[in-house]
């Protein structure tokens, strides 16, 4: 994977500049390709910090990307970085790490927290809420955090009381 020519944050901006007749390759991350685009810091700004670090860091990522092969269909992390597609559903299990870096580095986050409809009933909301809490309660039980365990438990309960509470005054006739 190819890191940005300014910081060694990973690369998601991959240019191609002719100069003086020459190809040159230009690889940024998200903030330095918006600083790139927009003129905002000088030319030489732009210079890699460390040319020998960085060449070294980006044949590094290169042998291992090129290594990983998913074992169901065959495809290589290059080939989808090439295509923009994946083989098969195996290919998050075997791009996971460097397709979590991808992710981060694009979105900031690897986990779509998604939104609702401005339409869509608070039951829902709250539904999702409380299988969002229960993931979470698992993973504190599991890792033995039994204060977080608590709290959690202790929310749940309250959004599983107000469901109730919501749900039996649309039940009871209107007079």
């Amino acid at each position: 994977m190819k890191k940005c020519r300014v910081c060694n944050k990973p690369a998601v901006y991959h240019l191609t500049e002719i100069q003086n007749g020459e190809a040159q390759a230009l690889h940024f991350c998200e903030e330095h390709f918006q600083e790139y685009i927009s003129g905002q810091a000088p030319s030489d700004e732009w210079e890699p910090q460390d040319e020998a670090t960085l060449i070294e860091l980006n044949s590094q990522d290169l042998d291992l990307d090129e290594e990983l092969e998913c074992p169901n269909c065959g495809i290589t992390f290059q080939e989808f970085r090439s295509e923009g597609r994946l083989g098969c559903p195996h290919d998050y299990i075997a791009f996971r790490e460097p397709l979590i870096q991808l992710l981060e580095n694009i979105h900031g986050a690897c986990e779509h927290i998604g939104k609702f409809p401005k339409r869509a009933p608070t039951s829902s909301q709250q539904q999702y809420n409380l299988i969002k809490l229960r993931r979470e309660l698992t993973a504190a039980v599991a890792e033995e955090n039994y204060e977080a365990a608590a709290s959690l438990r202790d929310q749940i309960s309250k959004l599983e009381q107000e469901e109730e509470n919501e749900s039996s005054e649309t039940d009871s006739p209107t007079e």
